[in-house]
């Protein structure tokens, strides 16, 4: 009988570290899973360690306009039937929603469970278009020499490596050649290899250091998250500040933000944050990025972001960064690239952040109109999901228009 009972102990002991043991492999997998994600994507700062980007003393106001948009009655055609927005919110598990227009909320709901005003949502890939205007600023002021600088004259830990020769227009056309096609499916892809390192105190350098260079720079698009990381590591070669005091000193406080926001770390150390992907901050902030952005750069009077950089964020000449020639390179067929954003091309040449798992902030110039869409997508990437969100991005430019 005792024998029994301690066998019996042993074998739950042994199934609950292999429990456990499971569920320590596959934390990251259940932390971005439906519903779980809801949680994790608001709250990052209960997961990694963080470096703030504090909000000035007085914000810049974002006003709300004396007539709301009409939401209810906005329609828009995707797969063959007619949908509201309603619909499109339930299908995409939009967490939050906001609309502006010519500098005015006209529209902010906030669907998610843990979705709020005063939320600070992760904004993933999305971090990849603020890095660009940090980049451009830098620039403006002359801490970074010009687009064709070589990497390794900011990074020299890079020499030898498959970024040497690389430069940083390159990377901000995400053509520097480096690696294969960001794929999250795959268990050794370098951005699985980068996700662990971050997650787990593992050296990013050394995942940067062993990625291939396959292809000429400068000449294929290919979508990396390495290459923004390693824009992040150069701003703050150059500046002598890192990404968060950066941001902080030259865009939260001069655009007038209303909260804190903050970029998660490495776990490693120096503990860094992700130029392509730690950013986490509340959807009326990142609207004020947006409405900056369609104001050509500019903060009431103060021109905060070179105008010659906004009109190059919102469309490339390159033939490989034109809409629909990305889908090799892991880009989806209705974007093209361009400056570390992503662009629709035409007449309007509109053009948006996007973060994984559903993260928009959807900028139309020509309308004055700026759409923020947080969302907790089970997937990291979902074609018709985006492709949906799109085709209600552009029907609500259209009611405004």
């Amino acid at each position: 009988m005792r024998i029994g009972k301690a066998v019996g102990i042993a074998a739950a002991a042994g199934a609950a570290a292999a429990g456990g043991a499971w569920l320590w492999r596959h934390q990251g997998d259940i932390a971005f899973s439906r519903p779980v994600n809801e949680w994790t994507f608001t709250h990052m700062n209960r997961i990694m360690p963080v470096a703030e980007v504090p909000r000035p003393a007085v914000a810049r106001p974002l006003p709300t306009a004396a007539e709301p948009l009409g939401v209810s009655g906005i329609r828009y055609e995707f797969d063959g039937r007619p949908s509201s927005l309603d619909e499109m919110h339930r299908r995409t598990h939009t967490t939050a929603f906001l609309v502006a227009h010519r500098g005015e909320i006209v529209h902010e709901s906030y669907p998610g469970r843990f979705a709020s005003p005063s939320a600070r949502f992760q904004l993933f890939s999305l971090t990849k278009s603020v890095t660009s205007m940090l980049i451009g600023i830098a620039l403006e002021r002359g801490e970074i020499g010009g687009l064709t600088d070589p990497v390794t004259g900011y990074l020299p830990q890079l020499i030898g490596s498959g970024y040497d020769g690389v430069t940083l227009a390159d990377l901000l056309n995400m053509s520097s050649g480096v690696g294969a096609v960001e794929d999250w499916t795959v268990p050794d892809a370098p951005i699985r290899r980068f996700e662990t390192a971050v997650s787990t105190g593992g050296s990013v350098l050394e995942v940067i250091r062993s990625t291939p260079r396959l292809r000429q720079p400068g000449t294929a698009f290919n979508y990396s998250t390495l290459d923004t990381h390693v824009i992040g590591w150069l701003l703050e070669a150059a500046t002598g500040r890192s990404l968060a005091e950066y941001a902080t000193e030259q865009l939260w406080h001069p655009m007038g933000a209303e909260s804190d926001a903050f970029y998660f770390l490495t776990r490693g150390r120096p503990r860094t944050a992700l130029g392509g992907g730690s950013l986490n901050a509340t959807v009326r902030d990142l609207a004020r990025v947006g409405i900056l952005m369609a104001a050509g750069g500019r903060v009431g009077e103060r021109q905060l972001v070179p105008e010659e950089w906004v009109a190059r964020s919102r469309g490339s000449d390159l033939p490989h960064l034109q809409v629909g020639e990305l889908v090799n390179g892991g880009g989806s067929p209705q974007y093209g690239y361009s400056n570390q954003w992503w662009t629709l091309g035409g007449e309007r040449r509109a053009f948006t952040g996007l973060g994984v798992h559903g993260q928009f902030l959807f900028v139309d110039p020509d309308s004055e109109t700026v759409i923020v869409k947080t969302s907790a997508w089970n997937d990291a990437d979902d074609d018709a999901r985006s492709l949906e969100t799109l085709r209600a991005l552009e029907a609500i430019v259209l009611a405004l228009a």
